[in-house]
C-alpha cells in the first residue's frame, strides 16, 4: 500500500497561521457534525406533531442518521485514498450542509427520513477526517495540542447539542436545529478551500465490496436491533432475532474475509498496533459513559423532577464547560506527565461523578446536578484527550485514514448500544421496583393506615389509588435511574485495568511518518 500523506510532510513545513486555520476550517466542521448527534433529539416531540407521526415513526429521525453514519464511517480511509482527502472532505461538507437545509425544510416524515439518511451518509466522514488532517498538520511532540483541540468538538459538541436545541425549539423552530448548520458550513467550505492541502491519491487503492457490504450490512442490522429492541420486547420478537443473527453472521464472514483477502476493506496490521487496538477497547467504554449519561439525564429532569426543556438544557451544560476546562489544561500538560495517569485521573473523575448520581434522590437540588455534570466532564476531558493521542502514537502513518475512521466508528458503536442497554434496563427494572414496592402496599400495612398518609393518597377512592399508583411508580423509575447510574460507574472502572497494556512512546521514539517511511 502507498503511503497517504500530506504533501509538503505532515506538520513540518505548515506555517503557525496556517495551522491555525486548518484547525479552525476542520473544527467547525467536527462541532457542526457533532452537534448533530443529538440536537435534534428536544425537538422530536415538536416534530411529531408538525408531521402527525407516532412516536415509533419519528423516532426514524434519528435512527436513519445513526445507521447511515455508522455503516458510511468505515469506508472513509479508502475513499480518501482514492479521491484525495482535502476533495473528500469538501464533498462531504458541501452534502452535510445542503441536506441540512433539506432537513430544515421537509414538509413529510419520509422526506426528513431521507435527508437525515442522507445527512448521515455525508457526515459520517467528517469527524474522523478532522482527525487525520490535524494529526498531519501538527508534528508529532504537539499531537497531544492538536487532539486537545479536536476533542472539544467531538466531546463538547454532543453535550452542548441538547441545551442549543432546546433555546432554537423554544424560542424560534424546530427546523432552526438545522439551519443552524449553514453557517457552519460556508465557513468551513471557505476555510478547507484556502488552507487544507491536499494528500497524495493512491487511485490504484482497491476498494472492497465485498468487505464493505458485509461490514454494511452487520452495522446495520446491529444498529436496528438496539433501536427497535426496546420496543419489541428483544429477544421475544422475531424481528430482532432476525437482525441479531444477519449482524453475528455478517460480521463473522466480514473478519474471515480480512484476514483472507488480497486488499480487504480494513487492513488487519492496524490491529498488530497494541496502543491502538487497547485504545479501540477504552473508546468503546467511553462512548458507552458519553452518550447513554446524556441520554438519560434529559428525562430524568423533565420526568421525575419535573424541569422545563430549557432549564433542563441550561443544568447540563455546565457539562460541556468542565470538558473544556479539561481539554485546555490536558494540552499544556501532556507531554510533560504519562498520558496513562492522565486516563486514570479521568476515570476516577467520571466514575466519581457517576456514584454521586447513583445517590440522587427526589429532592436533589440543580447545584448537584450542576457539580457532578462538571466532575464528569473534567473526567471524560482527560480521558480522550491522552487516549487519542496514545492510540494513535505509534500507528503508522499510512493507516491514519483507516485508524481515524475505526476509531469514530468504535466510539459511536459504543455509545449506541449503550444507550439500549441503559433504557432496557430503565424500563425493565422500573416494573421490578414497581411490583417490589407495591407488594407492601396493602391495607393491612401500618404504614397505610398512618395518620400522617396523605388524603390525596386514600386508597379507599378511585382518584387516590391512582395517584397512591403515581407516586409508587416515580419511585420506582427513580430507583431504576439510580441503578443504572451505578452501572456505568462500574463500566468505567472496569476500563482502569486495560491502562497497563498502552505503551508510552519513549522520547526518542520515531513520529507516526517516520515509523511509515
Amino acid at each position: 500500500m502507498s503511503i497517504i500523506t500530506a504533501s509538503p510532510a505532515p506538520g513540518e513545513e505548515t506555517t503557525p497561521f496556517g495551522r491555525a486555520m486548518i484547525t479552525a476550517s476542520v473544527m467547525l466542521a467536527t462541532i457542526m457534525q457533532a452537534l448533530d448527534t443529538t440536537i435534534a433529539n428536544v425537538a422530536l416531540p415538536h416534530m411529531q406533531g408538525t408531521m402527525s407521526a407516532t412516536q415509533d415513526q419519528i423516532s426514524w429521525v434519528l435512527t436513519s442518521y445513526i445507521v447511515a453514519a455508522a455503516i458510511m464511517t468505515p469506508p472513509t480511509g479508502v475513499l480518501a485514498a482514492r479521491l484525495g482527502r482535502r476533495r473528500l472532505f469538501l464533498i462531504m461538507v458541501i452534502g452535510f450542509t445542503i441536506t441540512s437545509m433539506l432537513c430544515g425544510a421537509a414538509a413529510s416524515l419520509t422526506e426528513i427520513v431521507v435527508f437525515r439518511l442522507l445527512q448521515g451518509v455525508f457526515g459520517a466522514g467528517l469527524v474522523p477526517l478532522s482527525q487525520a488532517i490535524l494529526l498531519d498538520t501538527y508534528p508529532t511532540e504537539k499531537h497531544g495540542s492538536a487532539m486537545a483541540i479536536w476533542g472539544m468538538g467531538v466531546m463538547v459538541g454532543p453535550i452542548l447539542g441538547p441545551t442549543l436545541g432546546g433555546y432554537l425549539t423554544e424560542y424560534y423552530n424546530w427546523r432552526w436545529v438545522f439551519y443552524i448548520n449553514l453557517p457552519f458550513g460556508i465557513l468551513a467550505l471557505l476555510g478547507i478551500l484556502a488552507f487544507v492541502p491536499e494528500t497524495v491519491r493512491n487511485k490504484a487503492r482497491h476498494f472492497d465490496y465485498i468487505g464493505f457490504a458485509l461490514l454494511s450490512l452487520a452495522i446495520g442490522s446491529l444498529q436496528l436491533m438496539l433501536d427497535r429492541g426496546e420496543s419489541q420486547d428483544w429477544f421475544s420478537s422475531r424481528e430482532i432475532i432476525i437482525e441479531a443473527v444477519v449482524a453475528g453472521l455478517c460480521f463473522y464472514m466480514f473478519l474471515v474475509h480480512m484476514f483472507t483477502a488480497k486488499a480487504p476493506f480494513i487492513e488487519p496490521g492496524l490491529f498488530r498496533d497494541r496502543n491502538f487496538a487497547i485504545g479501540l477497547m477504552l473508546i468503546f467504554m467511553v462512548g458507552i459513559i458519553l452518550l447513554a449519561t446524556m441520554a438519560l439525564l434529559p428525562p430524568f429532569l423533565q420526568s421525575l423532577l419535573e424541569f422545563p426543556a430549557l432549564t433542563t438544557g441550561y443544568v447540563l451544560a455546565p457539562r460541556g464547560i468542565g470538558t473544556m476546562i479539561a481539554m485546555v489544561f490536558i494540552g499544556r500538560v501532556i507531554g510533560r506527565i504519562d498520558s496513562r495517569f492522565l486516563i486514570f485521573f479521568g476515570i476516577c473523575m467520571t466514575a466519581l461523578s457517576l456514584y454521586e448520581m447513583s445517590r440522587f434522590n427526589m429532592d436533589v437540588s440543580i447545584a448537584a446536578i450542576v457539580w457532578t455534570g462538571i466532575i464528569q466532564g473534567v473526567g471524560l476531558g482527560f480521558i480522550f484527550v491522552p487516549l487519542s493521542t496514545l492510540t494513535f502514537s505509534t500507528l503508522a502513518a499510512h493507516y491514519r485514514n483507516d485508524g481515524t475512521a475505526m476509531f469514530s466508528l468504535v466510539r459511536n458503536i459504543g455509545s449506541s448500544i449503550g444507550i439500549s442497554i441503559v433504557f432496557t434496563m430503565l424500563s425493565r427494572n422500573t416494573q421490578i421496583n414497581h411490583a417490589t414496592l407495591s407488594e407492601n402496599l396493602t391495607p393491612f400495612h401500618d404504614a397505610m393506615q398512618s395518620p400522617w398518609l396523605p388524603q390525596a393518597w386514600n386508597y379507599h377512592i378511585p382518584s387516590g389509588l391512582a395517584a397512591l399508583n403515581g407516586e409508587v411508580t416515580r419511585q420506582a423509575s427513580m430507583i431504576a435511574y439510580l441503578n443504572d447510574f451505578t452501572l456505568m460507574m462500574w463500566v468505567m472502572l472496569a476500563a482502569a485495568p486495560l491502562l497497563l497494556f498502552l505503551k508510552r512512546p519513549g522520547k526518542n521514539a520515531p513520529s507516526p511518518v517516520a515509523m511509515s517511511e
